[in-house]
């Protein structure tokens, strides 16, 4: 992780040249909690890390830095279900999820296959840089919730349809009687 974080710091100082922007020690602590996480973070998280690390920041260079970081482009932002989270782009600027659009669970698949398409696909007037790929679908775990909720249905279903016994059930029967009470003649 240490020549990441190194090759993080070379790619941060160059843009921070380019741009004449300061080179602040909590915009270098910062980069560092962003690359000690191996997948989603929030910047709650973020946040937690940088007190585990004993490097406090407010809450405003938290919110600007990554501002910074996603325009390097050394962060990217995904926007899942309700809530946002970030995840580091140096290393791999390529993504693919699958969501879970029940449970809202964010697994990262293996680009491998999708990245061979991408690059290979010409487009016009554009030079790509990277890609998010978000696939949209059930998980299976609450696919297997949702197949023994039906499950019970039909069996709830089955068994009523067992109580009717050739299309009477205690129901009709009572207002059937009913009926025929009323139709019969008056004295």
């Amino acid at each position: 992780m240490e020549d990441n974080s190194n090759n993080a710091h070379n790619v941060l100082t160059a843009y921070l040249n380019e741009h004449k922007l300061r080179k602040t020690p909590e915009r270098y602590a910062i980069l560092d909690a962003v690359c000690s996480f191996t997948g989603h973070f929030s910047l709650q998280q973020l946040s937690e890390r940088m007190e585990e690390q004993y490097f406090r920041v407010s809450r405003a260079t938290l919110y600007n830095t990554m501002e910074l970081l996603l325009k390097v482009p050394l962060v990217v932002s995904h926007s899942f279900s309700q809530h946002t989270v970030y995840e580091s782009s140096f290393l791999r600027p390529n993504h693919c999820h699958q969501i879970c659009k029940i449970c809202g669970k964010v697994t990262e698949l293996g680009t491998q296959q999708v990245e061979t398409v991408i690059e290979t696909m010409k487009m016009k007037r554009f030079h790509k840089e990277s890609f998010t790929l978000d696939i949209y679908g059930i998980c299976s775990t609450c696919n297997a919730k949702l197949n023994r909720k039906r499950k019970k249905i039909k069996e709830a279903e089955a068994k009523s349809a067992q109580k009717t016994v050739g299309g009477k059930t205690p129901a009709n029967e009572k207002s059937k009687a009913k009926s025929n009470n009323n139709n019969k003649p008056v004295k």
